[in-house]
């Protein structure tokens, strides 16, 4: 058997020899590449860790020892070593294997990832149960430098729990998150950890901050620092060993020292040095572009992240009090014009939802016009935040929901399914649903003049609802066909657009652009209350849309007919967008049959 077939187990992998590795690694780039290139996915990342990858998995012994991923886009070279390599084509395919680690799918995954800041907490989890149960096995925590300076990684770092042994915590630092890392947190830290106490660390913050805002709050608490670093580590106090910093694509530098490391005595923080896109001159000269790509390389049109960067670059030509706040996500949500034309009126705060809607809080109640986009997806992991510090303060904070609703192939950890539901219980906020991209311009025009908060949620792509309506504001709905016996509530432009596919089969369907779900639109509702409705959104039912209807008529003593199509769960599969759409209900034919029933 050749030892550098991809159908390689551990066993043959334990016995190979440095230059053996080193061939397999070129392999499974090829692998990756090609796999990328036809089904799309995540590529960078996979290709920066694929000799770190191998070496974890000739030093240790998964699925017995844990091997954790951080977000967990970077696990393609693991899936290919652990029994996957002959479905590999499949992955974020409909019915294929994921694009993410999934306990469902191996045994050899031993946590569900998809959104930052989870290794090192799940970790320290695994050992405190291996511990306290008597096991023996090793868990190893893959992290990245933006994920390390997500909050949730923080916590677990300076838990005041003692860090148990056998934990290996690997920081792979490729200077990106998303986009180039430029926390200067991170900067600082490592610096720090390298040693040399508190004039080394000094010297690193001046040289990273120069003479911004943020080196005078930090040297505000440079005595404190001061007499607790001493001529010691950081690391130290925390309970961790650091060793660092190795080349990350030095095969046989990093078994060796994973070697050493797995004899220590110490949980130990491993700090490695790769390159994103490593073997893939494109990817290694467009790291950012390269991160996430589209079937055949092709640049990934989304219309509503491109026109909410050009409306928010107009509006902050004509306003000085617009600032825009993302979370390593500038590329993705459009914001990276703005970073280039208005610049001192831009923060990426990193992997850190959680700061950026607090921080926008405070942007807004001292006077500014803070718009915060992100992905839906992760803005609820600011849940708290949202609620505590924007909405109940009522501050004029726009949030920017891009890649609501169905996500497709990145599948049940990136659904944008949630966001209707849970912001609609908060005080004080409006949420609007663009059915395209003029109409979320005019949103975003209307909701930054507002002194109080509003959240605008679109999909990803490029579909547009382009038929004409009648209403001009916001928070007014519009029919969009002549009225009719049965009324379509549709919200966004992929259900409007589904509805208006079915209208055009049943002349007796009317669809309205629901587009405010918060304030809903009572004298609509009102007109058409003897009618059979339909609602659609892209959203869980539970708590969405649908039910606030249904709650507006109970409330009122009304007895309506109607019909609630949208998801049952937001534990959608990876598939194409059509695909989860279709398969939970929400197809033009779906909504001929709900009509057929009344």
């Amino acid at each position: 058997m050749d030892k550098t077939d991809l159908t390689t187990d551990n066993k043959d992998l334990k016995s190979m020899t440095i230059k053996e590795l080193k061939a397999y690694a070129e392999e499974i780039r090829k692998k990756i590449i090609e796999n990328a290139y036809n089904n799309g996915g995540h590529l960078a990342s996979n290709l920066g860790v694929v000799e770190l990858t191998l070496a974890l998995h000739y030093v240790f012994d998964f699925p017995k020892d844990k091997l954790v991923f951080d977000v967990g886009h970077q696990c393609y070279t693991h899936k290919l070593l652990t029994g996957r390599a002959e479905r590999f084509c499949t992955m974020r395919k409909e019915g294929g294997i994921s694009g993410f680690p999934n306990r469902e799918e191996s045994d050899a995954d031993a946590f569900i990832a998809g959104h930052a800041g989870t290794a090192i907490a799940a970790g320290l989890g695994y050992c405190t149960a291996r511990d306290r149960l008597g096991e023996s096995y090793e868990v190893v925590s893959v992290v990245g430098d933006g994920a390390l300076m997500n909050g949730l990684s923080l916590e677990a770092l300076v838990s005041s729990q003692e860090k148990p042994k056998n934990f290996i915590i690997v920081l792979n630092d490729n200077g990106m998150s998303i986009s180039k890392n430029d926390s200067g947190l991170y900067a600082a830290l490592s610096r720090l950890t390298v040693g040399g106490g508190y004039e080394k660390f000094k010297r690193g913050i001046k040289k990273v901050f120069g003479e911004s805002f943020i080196t005078r709050g930090l040297i505000a608490v440079r005595n404190f620092l001061k007499r607790m670093l001493g001529g010691h580590n950081y690391l130290d106090y925390i309970g961790l060993k650091y060793v660092g910093v190795v080349d990350g694509h030095d095969m046989k530098k990093l078994i060796s020292t994973l070697v050493r490391v797995k004899r220590s005595e110490q949980p130990v923080l491993l700090h490695i040095n790769t390159k994103k896109g490593k073997g893939y001159k494109n990817a290694e000269e467009q790291a950012e572009r390269f991160h996430g790509v589209s079937k055949n390389f092709e640049d990934s049109v989304n219309a509503y992240s491109s026109a909410l960067g050009e409306e928010l670059c107009a509006l902050a030509d004509k306003d000085e009090k617009i600032y825009a706040v993302t979370a390593a996500m500038k590329d993705g949500t459009g914001l990276k014009i703005f970073e280039e034309k208005h610049g001192e009126k831009f923060a990426d705060v990193g992997i850190c939802e959680e700061y950026a809607a607090t921080f926008s809080a405070g942007l807004a109640v001292a006077g500014l016009k803070p718009v915060v986009a992100v992905y839906s997806t992760f803005l609820q992991r600011a849940y708290d935040e949202i609620l505590h510090d924007v909405c109940l303060q009522n501050l004029g904070v726009t949030f920017c929901l891009d890649r609501a609703g169905a996500v497709g192939a990145d599948g049940c950890t990136h659904q944008g399914l949630y966001d209707l539901s849970y912001l609609c219980t908060m005080p004080n906020i409006s949420v609007y649903a663009p059915k395209n991209t003029e109409e979320l311009k005019k949103m975003l025009r209307f909701a930054v003049e507002r002194k109080s908060p509003v959240a605008i949620r679109y999909p990803n792509g490029y579909e547009e609802c382009m038929v004409e309506g009648d209403e001009p504001s916001p928070e007014k709905w519009e029919y969009l066909t002549p009225k009719g016996e049965i009324c379509v509530l549709a919200v966004g432009p992929r259900m409007l657009n589904r509805a208006l596919a079915a209208a055009a089969k049943n002349k007796k369907l009317c669809v309205i652009n629901a587009r405010s779900v918060r304030p809903l639109d009572e004298k609509v509702l009102d007109e058409i209350r003897k009618k059979p409705l339909i609602t659609m959104e892209e959203n869980v039912l539970s708590g969405g849309f649908g039910e606030r209807v249904l709650a507006y008529y109970a409330a009122k003593g009304e007895r309506v007919r109607v019909k609630n199509l949208g998801f049952l769960s937001g534990d959608v599969k990876h598939a194409s967008v059509d695909a989860q759409l279709s398969g939970n209900g929400l197809s033009a034919e779906d909504v001929l049959k709900a009509a057929s029933e009344f």
